[in-house]
C-alpha cells in the first residue's frame, strides 16, 4: 500500500447519523479492502457535540481521522465542499453518517472507477417502506425530464469519483443530490451501480412540506442550469412569447367586442389583465435578453465541457 493518500473518504454529519464508532469501524474495514492508502474526513455541524466527542475518542485511540467542526449549521453540499478542499486523494468516496448501504459494497464502487469518472450507488433491491419507495420514484421520475442521464436513486449519498470531477464541477446550496447529473452535463462518464441496501435504512421517513417544496425548486433550478445556462433567451423568450400571445388574443377579443358588438370597455377587468399580461411578457423576454448579454460578456470565463484526451 502506497504511503501517499490515494483515496479520500468524506463523511458529512449535518443531519442523520448512526452509532458513530460502530459505523466508523464498519466503513474502515471495507475501505481497507480496496488496498489503497486512504484518509477519512468527518465534517461535523456545530450542534452535534456528541458526535464530535465520539470522534475525538476515536482519535485518542489512535484512529487517524481528520475532524472538521463547522462554526454553524450549513447544508450538506457546503459540508461536502469543505471536505473536498481538505482532502488530498485522487479518488473521493462520499459516505453518509448512517448506514444507507452495506459497507461491503465499497470496494465494488471503487473498482468501477477503472472505466468511469463517477460511480453512483443505487439501493437495490429496496427494503424500506412503501412510502419511501413511492416518494423516491416520484422524485426520480421528475429528474428524468431534466437530464438524459437516468438516475434511479438520487437520494443515495454513496458515491465515488475522481478528483478531476470536483475540479471541474461545482455545486452549491442543496444541489449535491444532482451532482451526477451536473457531472454528466460536463461530459464525465457517470454510471449507476446497484448496491445492497442496509437493513437499518428501512424506516419510514417523513419530511416537512417546506422540504418537499424546496426539493421541487431545486429540480426546477437544475432543469434551468442544465438546459438553459448558456441559452437564457430560449427559456425566458418562449415563456414570454406564450404570455404575450395569451394577452394579445385576450386584448383583441375584448377590442373586437367593442368594435363589432358595441360592448363597453368600462368596468372590464379582463382588459386590464390582458394588458398586464402583455407588459409582463415583455419584461420576461427582457430578462432573457439581459441574461444573453451577461453570458456574451463573460463567455470566455464560462466553461461547460471537459476534455477527456488529446492525442497528437
Amino acid at each position: 500500500m502506497s504511503s501517499r493518500i490515494e483515496l479520500s473518504v468524506i463523511i458529512p454529519v449535518t443531519d442523520r447519523y448512526d452509532n458513530i464508532e460502530e459505523i466508523y469501524y464498519d466503513y474502515k474495514q471495507n475501505i481497507k479492502a480496496t488496498n489503497m492508502a486512504f484518509e477519512i474526513v468527518y465534517i461535523v455541524d456545530s450542534h452535534f457535540d456528541e458526535v464530535l466527542e465520539n470522534l475525538k475518542k476515536l482519535n485518542k485511540k489512535g484512529e487517524r481521522i481528520k475532524i472538521i467542526k463547522l462554526a454553524k449549521s450549513f447544508s450538506e453540499t457546503t459540508a461536502l465542499n469543505i471536505g473536498f478542499d481538505n482532502s488530498s486523494g485522487d479518488i473521493i468516496l462520499t459516505l453518509p453518517a448512517y448506514q444507507q448501504v452495506q459497507a461491503s459494497e465499497i470496494p465494488y464502487l471503487i473498482k468501477a472507477l477503472d472505466s468511469h469518472d463517477m460511480v453512483v450507488g443505487r439501493r437495490w433491491p429496496r427494503k424500506d417502506s412503501g412510502f419511501n419507495r413511492i416518494r423516491s420514484k416520484l422524485f426520480n421520475l421528475l429528474l428524468k425530464g431534466v437530464s438524459d442521464l437516468q438516475i434511479h436513486d438520487a437520494g443515495c449519498n454513496v458515491r465515488a469519483f475522481k478528483r478531476d470531477v470536483i475540479n471541474e464541477v461545482h455545486v452549491y446550496g442543496d444541489l449535491h443530490r444532482f451532482f451526477p447529473i451536473i457531472a454528466d452535463r460536463y461530459g464525465f462518464k457517470v454510471v449507476e451501480l446497484n448496491v445492497a441496501q442496509s437493513d437499518r435504512d428501512i424506516s419510514r421517513r417523513i419530511y416537512s412540506t417546506s422540504a418537499y417544496l424546496r426539493t421541487l425548486l431545486d429540480i426546477l433550478t437544475i432543469f434551468f442550469l442544465i438546459k438553459f445556462t448558456k441559452k437564457p433567451l430560449r427559456f425566458f423568450g418562449l415563456l414570454g412569447l406564450g404570455i404575450f400571445f395569451i394577452g394579445l388574443i385576450a386584448t383583441l377579443y375584448i377590442v373586437g367586442e367593442r368594435l363589432f358588438l358595441g360592448v363597453s370597455l368600462a368596468n372590464r377587468p379582463a382588459l386590464l389583465l390582458s394588458s398586464l399580461l402583455i407588459v409582463f411578457s415583455i419584461q420576461v423576454m427582457a430578462i432573457g435578453l439581459i441574461g444573453e448579454i451577461i453570458i456574451f460578456t463573460h463567455a470566455k470565463e464560462l466553461k461547460e465541457y471537459t476534455v477527456y484526451e488529446i492525442i497528437n
